[in-house]
């Protein structure tokens, strides 16, 4: 099995994770859990989880100067995005956190070339506007979209966490040529989870375990162990190998993925539009992956 496979098929299940979610995830909050007690029982847990793995399978240490990159990855990659996506959700609409959303593989572009991590070539541009354009499409049509005083808060919160994620996708990558992925994820989660826990624990400390019921157990479980654990181990794992751009562009893939996973419950339908729109989806994946073709004004290696 090819890297460039690996990372593609990391990023796919990672994101499927994530197109699955939407659905699961709001049975759940803030119904049982509130938003940032949520996010207290995900990043303690897996981070439990991650701590495990790494002290069974890979027992690397860290060097002194990389821990203040991995406490702004802790920061970005963990608690702010984890914290806003979930604030803002509670107080915007799902179109609209879906919407904003596309911004971050522009955001991830731009820093990565800003920062001379990352080619800016012509086909990833071509690639993120393909993306783009799938994405609004199978967001929009037929939704009824309105941009009001009343979930402008929210929709800045989700703003601010799709600039975070894009913060962090860039930040890690030096990361993935000095450690193992697990090494780095541990550290990661365990400065988030340091965040985390003063600003959540009070909706954490408030929760009714009582009422939970059985089905509740399981979605909660899943949110814990797939959306959070298995997916941020999946994206390391895949940008050992692929670039900050690649890993953001796959961020139009999930609501594909989720009106997939919608269809198969039942609550959509296939149609002409959809069935486009996913073309274009994973056609603008597909063209951010390709390395080659160069800008005019890019220069070469040898240059920067």
């Amino acid at each position: 099995m090819s890297k460039i496979f690996q990372a593609h098929l990391f990023l796919f299940l990672a994101n499927l994770i994530y197109g699955v979610s939407f659905t699961i995830a709001k049975d759940v909050v803030p119904t049982f859990v509130q938003p940032f007690g949520a996010i207290v029982i995900r990043v303690s847990v897996s981070l439990v989880l991650f701590l495990m793995v790494h002290a069974v399978f890979i027992k690397e240490k860290i060097k002194r100067k990389d821990i203040p990159l991995l406490i702004a990855c802790g920061f970005f990659g963990v608690a702010i995005n984890q914290l806003l996506f979930f604030k803002g959700l509670s107080i915007t609409t799902p179109i609209h956190a879906a919407l904003i959303m596309t911004t971050t593989p522009i955001i991830v572009l731009v820093l990565s070339g800003l920062l001379k991590d990352e080619k800016i070539t012509l086909l990833k541009i071509i690639g993120i506007i393909v993306g783009i354009c799938g994405a609004l499409v199978i967001t929009v049509f037929g939704k009824e979209i309105s941009f009001s005083t009343s979930t402008a808060e929210g929709d800045i919160y989700i703003m601010l966490n799709a600039a975070s994620y894009a913060v962090y996708l860039v930040i890690v990558k030096p990361l993935m040529h000095q450690y193992h992925p697990i090494t780095i994820i541990k550290w990661v989660f365990l400065f988030g989870w340091i965040f985390v826990m003063p600003i959540g624990w009070n909706e954490f400390h408030s929760i009714d375990w009582n009422s939970f019921t059985p089905y509740i157990w399981f979605e909660l479980s899943f949110i814990v162990i797939a959306t959070t654990f298995l997916a941020y181990l999946f994206n390391i794992l895949a940008l050992k190998n692929a670039d900050p751009s690649l890993a953001g562009s796959y961020i139009y893939v999930q609501p594909a993925l989720a009106t997939i996973f919608a269809m198969i419950l039942g609550r959509d339908d296939l149609s002409g539009i959809k069935i486009l729109a996913m073309v274009l989806i994973f056609a603008g994946v597909y063209l951010v992956s390709i390395q080659s073709f160069k800008l005019p004004f890019q220069k070469p290696n040898s240059e920067k």
